[in-house]
């Protein structure tokens, strides 16, 4: 500060130009601000000052020039950026506005922090970027509608890449938790139209539901899927551990013939015969019927390994089901199969009133040579091997 001033000169030079700013004397108001930055009292809120009154005198230039010296001294003030993406969104320069009025909201403190004032200006803030988002995807929608239709190219995973880059959707990615082979696409679900086994598992869905609807009745033996031994440590954050809610019946587990479950289902049996299952020694096939009771969920998990796919035959599901991988929620349809990527997280819920049923097996993905699903079936025997007596 410049000696020769008091602080009571400076105090009222401050009080000066706040009373202009808030009486709408923009003229007063920035003569007061530049006064005070020539007397060398700088901080971000006199420069941050002299931006609004600038902006009400419509000097657009000196009102960012004002913006970038407030920043400088504290670069994570909102009410700087909701300055610029006001300015921004008034000139139409939507993606400019857009990107500070982001901008605004995540340097932002917690609502308690804030006074109300900024936040009336934060959740205008929300509604505009909210306005904006909206229109961007109109905007490429409406833009690459004809293109797409002219390469024939109406859905999938371009369409995809439009709800990504709008962030309509999540982009989630494989996360293994035991082995990860690497090259492969990130795929939630796949098309069963391209797998030559699906319409005759489908077909045969009436024999398997009988079967399945005959032990029921004159049985259970379902166990709980989820379960732990005495040999390894069980993370079990979300309480699945010994809960029959989720619950399995296998016909065959880690690669043996369940024999006394297997031949209650001699119909179904013969049927999944005709399936290229993965085959690894103490491993796989794994083939079970999988039971969600009513009310009940699956929490969100990732599976062990990319190396294969999880496939899905619904046989009973009521209403009110629903299975989510990645960002693609489906709802199961009776004999329609999924077939989909496990190590992508995935969740599923059951809230009718009845409990639902499936069955679930394993396959290669079908990227793997025979040589390389040799291999990978050759490293789980090593890993399975290490170690034993």
């Amino acid at each position: 500060m410049n000696n020769t001033l008091t602080q009571k000169h400076v105090d009222e030079t401050l009080q000066a130009a706040l009373a202009a700013l808030n009486e709408k004397r923009p003229f007063q108001a920035n003569e007061a601000f530049t006064k005070l930055i020539g007397y060398g009292v700088v901080n971000a809120s006199i420069w941050l000052g002299k931006a609004y009154a600038c902006r009400d005198l419509n000097d657009h230039s000196a009102m960012q020039d004002a913006i970038d010296q407030s920043l400088a001294l504290e670069a994570r003030n909102p009410r700087a950026f909701l300055l610029r993406a006001n300015h921004f969104e008034s000139v139409g320069d939507t993606k400019a506005a857009a990107s500070f009025y982001a901008k605004a909201i995540a340097v932002a403190p917690t609502a308690a922090k804030t006074p109300r004032d900024l936040q009336e200006q934060l959740a205008q803030a929300q509604n505009s970027l909210l306005a904006m988002k909206q229109g961007f995807e109109k905007h490429l929608t409406d833009f690459m509608k004809s293109k797409m239709a002219a390469s024939g190219i109406s859905s999938g995973r371009f369409a995809e890449s439009i709800d990504l880059m709008t962030g309509k959707k999540q982009a989630f990615s494989p996360q293994p938790k035991n082995y990860y082979l690497p090259g492969l696409p990130a795929i939630q679900f796949f098309n069963r139209e391209d797998f030559d086994w699906v319409p005759a598992l489908e077909a045969s869905t009436s024999v398997i539901r009988e079967e399945l609807q005959q032990h029921i009745q004159e049985s259970d033996g379902f166990s709980p899927y989820v379960t732990g031994g005495a040999d390894r440590p069980l993370s079990d954050p979300h309480g699945m551990k010994n809960n029959d809610g989720w619950a399995a019946y296998y016909l065959w587990q880690n690669g043996e013939l369940v024999a006394k479950n297997a031949k209650k289902f001699p119909k179904t049996a013969a049927i999944l015969q005709e399936i290229p299952y993965t085959k690894i020694a103490e491993r796989s096939p794994n083939i079970l019927f999988s039971r969600l009771k009513a009310g009940a969920n699956i929490p969100p998990h990732h599976g062990l390994t990319n190396s294969r796919l999880i496939c899905h035959l619904p046989l009973i599901v009521p209403i009110n089901c629903g299975f989510r991988v990645g960002n693609d929620t489906r709802n199961w349809q009776e004999g329609q199969v999924f077939i989909f990527d496990d190590t992508i997280e995935h969740e599923a819920w059951n809230r009718s009133t009845d409990d639902r049923y499936i069955l679930i097996f394993e396959i290669w993905r079908p990227e793997l040579s025979d040589e390389e699903q040799g291999l990978v079936a050759s490293l789980f025997e090593a890993i399975d091997s290490y170690n034993q007596p």
